[in-house]
């Protein structure tokens, strides 16, 4: 016997799920009215008595008392799970609210009020919902706009230095570098044999745990701060590659003291939307080049939880710097290896 057959005086199952809806939505019932209807021994169950007997009420004169009740069930049930079209019909009707009112029903004036304050206030959540929606369009044209702006802005300035690396070439000179404005740490010791003051630097610059990084803007009082920890941390001057990398794949917001991955524009544009931060670009624009507000972005982002890095460091009893080469130290623009080996 097929999923869609039955043997109720040449009925599909189909066609007796189409009748017991009619039953259900002809008497104004819900899901819960239907189960109560069912459940005539209110024990919170329907047992397979109580089932056929319901359906036998539905039915009337199209059930048949000769068919053999199980396969009924089996059928019944076979077809809820296939999704069956006519299921699905019985699910539609079935979305019948508390709200909806029979008619030529006899309706008490405080179901009226309770109706029309619904209805009130469904119309303005649709107003609203509206409203958000025309709002985070603008709102995502406009990210979309500033990424766009933000790109260009970086190929101008690769592009300008090029050409005077070339024209320095050209002229026969050197060109120098401009100075980098920021800084990637990474704190590379745990906690044991640290005296106090390092101890002390190293939770103000937030690095309280093995293997956590944070950008730093390049000023004398940072670098004074970094030569008391020198030991303990590597450091260099990270590429927008590596700044988008970090905050995209490890990015964590500080929200009311709490952790909150940045899944989401909203959480970066309510906490720095003052400082016209709304989007991750922007935080990502004002780190790298280290604008006006890198301060509060610095301190939003969460100091980043970094991974062992693969094949481990050199040497950690040794500088970077040094002849046989080790890990602690300044290494300039290597650290973006580090972290990709990290990340």
């Amino acid at each position: 016997m097929g999923v869609g057959t039955s043997n109720l005086d040449g009925l599909s199952v189909e066609q007796v799920l189409h009748q017991i809806a009619e039953y259900l939505q002809s008497r104004n019932m819900t899901v819960q009215d239907a189960f109560q209807f069912l459940d005539q021994d209110m024990s919170g169950r329907i047992s397979l008595q109580e089932f056929l007997r319901g359906v036998r009420c539905c039915l009337g004169d199209a059930y048949a008392p000769t068919v053999n009740d199980h396969t009924l069930v089996r059928n019944f049930w076979a077809a809820v799970y296939s999704g069956t079209s006519a299921v699905l019909v019985m699910a539609d009707r079935y979305l019948i609210t508390k709200d909806t009112v029979a008619e030529g029903a006899v309706v008490p004036e405080m179901v009226k009020m309770k109706l029309e304050r619904n209805a009130a206030l469904a119309e303005e959540k649709q107003k609203a919902a509206a409203v958000r929606k025309v709002e985070r369009a603008g709102r995502r044209h406009e990210l979309k706009m500033r990424t766009l702006k933000y790109e260009k802005e970086y190929a101008s300035h690769t592009r300008k230095l090029v050409a005077l690396r070339r024209q320095a070439k050209a002229a026969g000179n050197f060109f120098v570098e401009p100075e980098a404005k920021l800084l990637f740490v990474v704190r590379i010791v745990g906690i044991i044999k640290l005296s106090p003051k390092p101890r002390k630097v190293l939770q103000l610059l937030r690095l309280k745990q093995l293997h956590n990084g944070v950008f730093l803007k390049v000023n004398k009082p940072i670098l004074n701060m970094l030569k008391l920890v020198q030991p303990y941390v590597t450091y260099g001057y990270p590429t927008l590659k590596t700044v988008r990398e970090l905050v995209y794949k490890r990015g964590f917001g500080k929200v009311n003291k709490q952790r909150i991955p940045l899944s989401d524009n909203e959480i970066i544009a309510s906490n720095l939307g003052e400082k016209d931060i709304n989007g991750i670009e922007d935080l990502i624009h004002e780190i790298y080049t280290v604008g006006p507000s890198f301060k509060q972005a610095s301190n939003f982002l969460w100091p980043f939880k970094l991974s062992a890095p693969k094949g481990g460091f050199e040497k950690k009893r040794h500088g970077f710097c040094e002849q046989r080469g080790g890990a602690w130290g300044n290494r300039e623009d290597l650290i973006n290896e580090l972290v990709s080996r990290m990340n």
